[in-house]
């Protein structure tokens, strides 16, 4: 029986919640029949109607394996099977069709393997985009399906098919988005993990060796064959199995040992950089984990000044300042800031120098600023507890670096509440170096007297200026707490308060309790900064007594 002879039922099934197992068989009898008659466009009318949608959600997905039949078999109704199907993913009951589907897969026909997975990858994609909180596990049992059946195919056995081949691409999807760490678990062996490991052993198998697929790049100028190495290994590709190998370890033991930490580093920073551009979690922490796993073997201090020249080790500090400052996940700010300091240590003198005057320049930022100010403190403390001295954080070097970096960009109109992390180092830089002034000249402490007394100076007009706004402004505040709350939120926009930025947010969009705290302590850091400030002044007088 046809669906066009079901007009009764179909009027009846239509106005009720729940199917009988009678319903079903009849259901799919009448499909089947269809399909076997070559009526697809009549199926598939019926499917699209929606008012039949109800019908369709509850029995439509047993019509699955007779579509992917008819699809493979390419009768007179295959293209409207594949409509027919295309509709159904979608409209179908998602854990249920997604089975259906992984168990047309493994009973796919041996003979018919790769055919089988062609037809249904499109709509096992489209059904595993539906789900939200099962897409994980959904995803986990979808591959481990596919490779179960991909690995009883044959292994490419010509050149063209070996450059054909997409080995490579499953490396940049799923496995850039699946979480493959195991720290929790070292003993379970994960379905995704397992898929990595069987990829990196075809890759050694099929493919050039991994140091030549990561590292060795054609010859510049060879236009073709750079876009042919591009289309066989996207960069996205090679950046997992960068991951793969340095991180997870798969496919170690068959990496020579030959190279050189700095050189691997190298290597791994555009690979690095590609990771952690992309606003995705789990490409950042690979990124993160690689960028962390290429600098542990270098020893500290030792990465040359030259290294700053190339274009990798620009961007994927900028890279890092972005993720510090703009990512709205809170591990993911923190590790960054842990892999950035990572980072400086490795670099020598000469490179940390110039490192720290390039993101003082660039960063615009008052907590990056202030992490660099730090880590100056910190060298200079390094160098006089040292033996071996380099010679770049101190003396002259040290002034010039100083003069760079101990200043108030913004001049008197600088906002001490947003940049308090920066005034604050730099104080703390500025007193530390008065007090531990053994091994200077005469020359340089004069310098650094200079440098203090012109910073200092400003600042006591900004904090002036500060404490003079931030005290009326919360006189202003705590007056208009007398005005109902009515009128209070009518003149609220209004009152110049709305122009104080701190921290990215404007007064005028808190609460009143919020604003009446923020410039309560806006006022007490301006007392701590003054009182840092009268004892840095009291340091220069008494030296020149």
């Amino acid at each position: 029986m046809a669906v066009n002879q079901l007009e009764d039922v179909i009027q009846k099934w239509r106005t009720i919640e729940e199917f009988k197992p009678e319903d079903h068989e009849l259901f799919l009898n009448a499909g089947h029949t269809c399909i076997a008659q070559g009526d697809g466009t009549l199926l598939l009318n019926f499917i699209k109607d929606e008012a039949n949608k109800h019908i369709v959600r509850s029995m439509g997905g047993g019509l699955v394996p007779a579509l992917v039949s008819e699809v493979l078999r390419n009768g007179r109704s295959a293209v409207h099977c594949q409509a027919i199907l295309s509709e159904l993913v979608q409209i179908c009951r998602v854990k249920e069709v997604l089975n259906t589907l992984l168990q047309q897969v493994d009973d796919a026909d041996p003979n018919a393997i790769a055919d089988s997975i062609i037809v249904l990858m499109p709509p096992i994609q489209s059904v595993l985009l539906r789900m939200s909180e099962l897409k994980a596990p959904g995803l986990s049992m979808a591959l481990d399906s596919l490779q179960k059946q991909i690995s009883k195919l044959p292994v490419p056995y010509s050149n063209k098919q070996e450059q054909e081949d997409v080995c490579m691409n499953s490396l940049r999807e799923p496995l850039l988005q699946a979480q493959l760490d195991r720290e929790g678990n070292k003993t379970e062996i994960l379905p995704l993990w397992n898929f990595a490991a069987e990829i990196m052993a075809i890759l050694v198998v099929i493919q050039e060796s991994l140091p030549k697929i990561l590292f060795y790049h054609p010859v510049r100028g060879k236009e073709d064959d750079i876009l042919e190495k591009q289309a066989c290994h996207p960069n996205e590709s090679k950046a997992c199995i960068a991951y793969l190998l340095f991180v997870q370890l798969i496919a170690i033991d068959v990496f020579p040992a030959v190279f050189s930490p700095v050189f691997v580093l190298q290597c791994n920073m555009e690979y690095i950089n590609l990771l952690l551009s992309r606003k995705d979690e789990s490409w950042i922490l690979k990124g993160l984990d690689l960028h962390v796993k290429s600098l542990e073997r270098i020893t500290a201090c030792s990465l040359p000044v030259e290294l700053l020249d190339l274009k990798p080790f620009h961007e994927v500090p900028q890279s890092l300042i972005k993720i510090m400052i703009e990512c709205p996940i809170q591990h993911l700010r923190g590790r960054s800031l842990v892999v950035f300091q990572l980072f400086i240590e490795k670099l020598n003198g000469e490179a940390k120098h110039k490192f720290f005057r390039r993101i003082i320049k660039t960063s615009h930022h008052a907590g990056v600023e202030s992490t660099i100010l730090k880590n100056i403190k910190n060298q200079v403390e390094q160098t006089r507890k040292s033996v071996y001295q380099d010679g770049w954080f101190e003396g002259t070097r040290l002034i010039s670096l100083l003069r760079d970096t101990i200043c108030l960009p913004q001049g008197h109109e600088t906002d001490l509440l947003h940049g308090m992390d920066r005034v604050m180092e730099s104080l703390n830089l500025l007193r530390y170096l008065l007090i531990q002034k053994r091994g200077i000249s005469t020359g340089e402490w004069t310098d650094l007297c200079h440098i203090a007394e012109t910073y200092t100076k400003l600042l006591r007009v900004c904090l002036s200026m500060s404490k003079s706004y931030y005290g009326t402004e919360l006189k202003r505040l705590r007056e208009n707490k007398k005005i109902k709350a009515k009128e209070f939120k009518e003149a609220s926009g209004k009152r110049s308060v709305q122009s104080l930025i701190v921290k990215t947010e404007t007064l005028g969009s808190m609460p009143p309790e919020a604003q009446d705290k923020v410039l309560q302590c806006a006022l007490v850091t301006c007392d701590l900064m003054e009182s840092l400030v009268v004892r840095i002044e009291e340091i220069i007088e008494e030296s020149q007594k």
